[in-house]
């Protein structure tokens, strides 16, 4: 049985609140009282889940980190969704995303503004649990996340669902907020250095860009760009209401 460790208020209490994987045992500093603390352990024993009172020692023993803060978890397999459990489609597809820290930040910008349905490509994250739910301040636990081996015939499927696809690009683009988010949709980004793989470009309904203030060359990373992309269908989603 694969235990992964996740660390922190934030990080455990994320993995307990959004049932998305099961947490198996709690390990927190005998001497940490705080209100927070209090409300996950009271969480944790109405799961069932076994909590360790032990030294701060023995937590730093345990941990990968030094911001742990006194408390961490050991959790199992994260349990993925799928496509026909989602409703009020507002996706995105990332791509090329090698940095466990920049893919936590970009599920914590699409989950805040909204995206109820993040498609990723089979990549096995299991081994940066820790860093990806502390970088995403618990938003990876509670964003749903489908994996797909296929993404192209995903998007296909999607489509012919009405759902337009607007990728990243700067190519035969129109900027970000002149694109229609109220709708449903599905919005595609990649990673700095690759961007998105032709097979996903072939499909694209429309191409946008995030324009720029000065004359720089170079990509935004993926967080920054799901952030604004995101924001700007909130914004739209949000007038609609």
């Amino acid at each position: 049985m694969e235990k992964y460790l996740v660390e922190g208020n934030i990080s455990v209490k994320a993995a307990l609140m959004a049932n998305r994987r099961t947490v198996y045992e709690i390990y927190v500093d005998k001497k940490k009282k705080d209100k927070d603390t209090h409300f996950i352990l009271t969480q944790a024993n109405m799961r069932n889940v076994p909590i360790h009172k032990v030294s701060r020692e023995q937590i730093e023993e345990l941990a990968q980190g030094k911001t742990h803060g006194g408390l961490i978890g050991f959790a199992g397999e994260r349990q993925y969704q799928t496509i026909e459990e989602m409703n009020d489609p507002f996706y995105a597809i990332a791509e090329g995303i090698e940095d466990p820290f920049n893919f936590g930040y970009i599920c914590r910008c699409l989950y805040a503004a909204g995206c109820n349905g993040l498609i990723v490509p089979q990549r096995n994250y299991s081994t940066a649990v820790t860093t990806v739910t502390k970088s995403s301040a618990g938003a990876s636990e509670y964003i749903n996340l489908i994996v797909s081996d296929d993404i192209p015939a995903l998007v296909s499927k999607l489509k012919k669902q009405g759902l337009p696809l607007y990728c990243a690009m700067r190519k035969d683009a129109i900027s970000y907020t002149q694109a229609n988010y109220a709708q449903g949709f599905v919005l595609a980004f990649g990673g700095e250095k690759r961007g998105l793989s032709k097979q996903l470009l072939a499909l694209s309904d429309q191409n946008i860009y995030i324009p720029y203030a000065n004359d720089f060359k170079n990509a935004l990373n993926g967080a920054s760009a799901a952030g604004i992309l995101a924001f700007e269908a909130f914004r739209q989603r949000s007038d609609k209401r």
